[in-house]
């Protein structure tokens, strides 16, 4: 029997939230087993920011496996009580189809998701979706709770940025839901919105980019900027996960998104921290066009008992501390 709280998996665990969760699993006392990508033409990925973390000499497992290939998932989900399944295909810039793209997305769920149902040993799946799974619609609402769901009739149709990013994951979270209802499986999805903070990973993630856009001088130009946007901590999506694993009784869709802030809050949140910084002034960034995005509740979370740790500041800070230890600012 193995020691600490049992054996885990993580898919996709090179990326910004699947690296934080490893770390916390780690930290929490979980035996690790996670999922990375193979680089083509057979190269060597340097996965070393995983393998240097705190009891992952003796504590984390690393596989190869890709979402084309559902069954490779099977060695690493041997034996694990839990999955936390964040792998997917991210294709902001169109490269392929959206068909593709969204047929990969609820194929590999799926397959992971068998594989999970015949180990006999995966007592829960928690499943990341995106809140691009519930906003994404015609309706002129100021809050949403679980019960919205993106229109895909309306993203394929206006086609806005990332739309086909939208698409998938809409349509993986509904199969995944589905999934487990007509398996028995317990399976709960968690739908955080922008996530923002440090990262161990070595490139630098898209949501701290698109958040931070007026300091790395790309305001204008974009696409995310919005008039106000919904945000999370990474320590508090990672925490929410292993939340909702130990959850006696958890069920559906869980959004974690527990703050939205004007793009003129978060510049006075940096300015006064950071004066030396180069900010566009608020007149320029009157000039940014973006959405209006609707705020998702964290109520349900929230009332199950999880407690958000960080304060927006906190979550800025965080974040462009761990950006200027990496060069990025």
């Amino acid at each position: 029997m193995e020691e600490g709280k049992g054996r885990v998996c993580v898919t996709g665990g090179t990326g910004f939230i699947g690296s934080w969760i490893i770390k916390r699993l780690l930290e929490d006392g979980y035996t690790v087993n996670t999922t990375v990508r193979s680089n083509p033409a057979g190269q060597k990925k340097d996965v070393s920011y995983l393998t240097n973390l705190p009891n992952a000499s003796q504590n984390l497992q690393i596989f190869n496996a890709d979402l084309c290939n559902p069954e490779s998932f099977d060695a690493a989900i041997e034996g694990c009580i839990g999955i936390f399944h964040t792998a997917t295909p991210i294709d902001f810039e169109e490269n392929e189809r959206e068909e593709i793209v969204t047929k990969r997305t609820i194929d590999g769920a799926l397959g992971i998701l068998k594989a999970c149902k015949n180990s006999k040993t995966v007592k829960r799946v928690i499943y990341t979706s995106s809140a691009s799974a519930v906003y994404m619609q015609d309706k002129e609402e100021d809050v949403m709770d679980e019960s919205y769901w993106s229109d895909v009739n309306i993203l394929r149709n206006l086609k806005p940025f990332a739309w086909s990013y939208a698409v998938s994951k809409t349509l993986a979270e509904k199969a995944v839901l589905e999934f487990g209802e007509q398996h028995g499986l317990d399976i709960v999805t968690l739908v955080p919105s922008f996530v923002v903070g440090p990262f161990i990973c070595p490139k630098l993630p898209g949501s701290i980019f698109s958040s931070l856009a007026f300091l790395f001088g790309d305001i204008d130009n974009n696409p995310l900027a919005a008039s106000r946007l919904h945000m999370v901590h990474v320590d508090d999506v990672a925490r929410a996960h292993i939340f909702l694993l130990e959850h006696p009784n958890p069920k559906g869709r869980y959004n974690c998104s527990p703050f939205l802030a004007t793009i003129d809050e978060i510049v006075h949140i940096v300015s006064s921290k950071y004066p030396k910084f180069q900010i566009p002034t608020s007149k320029e960034l009157m000039g940014v066009k973006g959405p209006k995005l609707p705020h998702l509740t964290s109520k349900k979370l929230m009332d199950d008992g999880f407690k958000f740790k960080y304060s927006l500041e906190e979550m800025f800070e965080d974040a462009i501390e761990c950006c200027k230890e990496n060069g990025y600012l």
